[in-house]
């Protein structure tokens, strides 16, 4: 059986008004991009859209993960809207393009990735989640409440095909290792990671009893790239549902809590991550708060059916305002913790020119 690759590359090529949202010709630039590559045969199917200030590119086709021409597809793309952005005057244009030239994958060129390569089922939903103004492991803590959490998941209990657990990849984005633990019965270990987010990432979840992929994360970490700050990484998401793995219900579950993620204002403080429909993705309030969105599909052939905006339905507003009122709070700290991020998250800005300025006149308290 011919398999099927969902690959969803993102990047910020340039916003309106500041980093607010994508501009409508960058959305045009964009699809009649893809509209040729599927016509040429490069991919099966497509959706273009933007969460804030970020261009989001989904596409179907069998070529596999870390496939060379789908890549090169994805940079030449962002290129031509990087030069619209430049052209109308948009602010950060091309700001996620790290390199001067396409060198094979996308890997460590600044562009964003997920990819999943599967054998279609019988019935295929899958939800892309697309975030702004945060980092990837903003996806830890709702990731684990899908997958291993009995009070998110009921699948875990009364579903037999999810009852043996999941694995899960989890990096260490400094060391570049990486490390394997299934669940239930590494949940203390699991959780002793990825509880740190800015350092380690679920990367990929598995289904125990068969291997089969249930979900993939972006891993891009831009300051690591550039060895500056050059904006907030702005992870996507891919989740396959139902079937033995958790009910599309379930996987939204965990976003009707506004946890705490890393970003917002140039990407150094906490912020609470909200879910809104596709139409409301511009952060604005402080640069934020930091947004998140979910787009459903059906997948069959390689072909989209879709999407349906998961987070456009009143069943969130509570959770928005809850966002709002949090959003408030950690504003009221300004520049202080934990509003703030901490020094270590800090190495990017001009925190440390800061302590470099003051060297001189430090002297050692008796």
């Amino acid at each position: 059986m011919v398999k099927t690759t969902l690959s969803v590359i993102k990047a910020d090529v340039g916003s309106l008004a500041g980093h607010n949202v994508v501009h409508p010709d960058q959305i045009r630039i964009a699809e009649e991009s893809l509209r040729v590559a599927k016509e040429t045969g490069i991919i099966k199917d497509y959706r273009v859209t933007n969460c804030g200030d970020d261009l989001e590119l989904i596409m179907t086709h069998s070529r596999g993960e870390d496939n060379d021409e789908v890549h090169k597809l994805a940079w030449s793309t962002f290129c031509k809207a990087a030069e619209s952005a430049k052209a109308l005057g948009l602010y950060a244009a091309g700001q996620d393009l790290l390199c001067d030239a396409y060198s094979g994958n996308l890997k460590g060129m600044g562009p964003g990735f997920a990819e999943m390569e599967f054998e279609e089922r019988a019935g295929e939903p899958v939800v892309v989640f697309m975030a702004d103004k945060t980092e990837p492991g903003a996806f830890n803590l709702p990731l684990y409440r899908m997958f291993a959490d009995p009070f998110s998941s009921a699948g875990l209990v009364i579903d037999p095909n999810m009852h043996g657990g999941f694995s899960f990849q989890v990096l260490d984005v400094h060391e570049g290792t990486s490390v394997e633990l299934n669940t239930p019965e590494e949940s203390y270990d699991l959780l002793a990671l990825i509880g740190t987010t800015g350092r380690y990432i679920l990367k990929s979840i598995k289904r125990k009893s068969d291997g089969i992929i249930a979900a993939k994360v972006s891993i891009t970490k831009l300051s690591l790239i550039a060895g500056r700050y050059v904006g907030k990484d702005d992870p996507v998401c891919i989740v396959r549902a139902q079937h033995g793995l958790p009910a599309v219900g379930e996987v939204l579950e965990p976003f009707a809590f506004p946890h705490l993620v890393a970003g917002w204002m140039r990407g150094s403080h906490y912020g609470p991550l909200m879910p809104v429909a596709q139409k409301n993705a511009r952060c604005t309030r402080f640069d934020g708060p930091p947004r998140i969105i979910a787009w459903g599909f059906q997948v069959k052939n390689s072909m989209l059916t879709g999407p349906a905006d998961l987070f456009d339905d009143p069943a969130f507003d509570m959770t928005r305002a809850k966002a709002c009122e949090i959003a408030d709070y950690m504003r009221r700290h300004g520049p202080f913790m934990p509003e703030r991020l901490g020094p270590e998250e800090m190495e990017y800005t001009t925190l440390p020119q800061v302590f470099e300025k003051l060297k001189g006149r430090l002297k050692k308290e008796e």
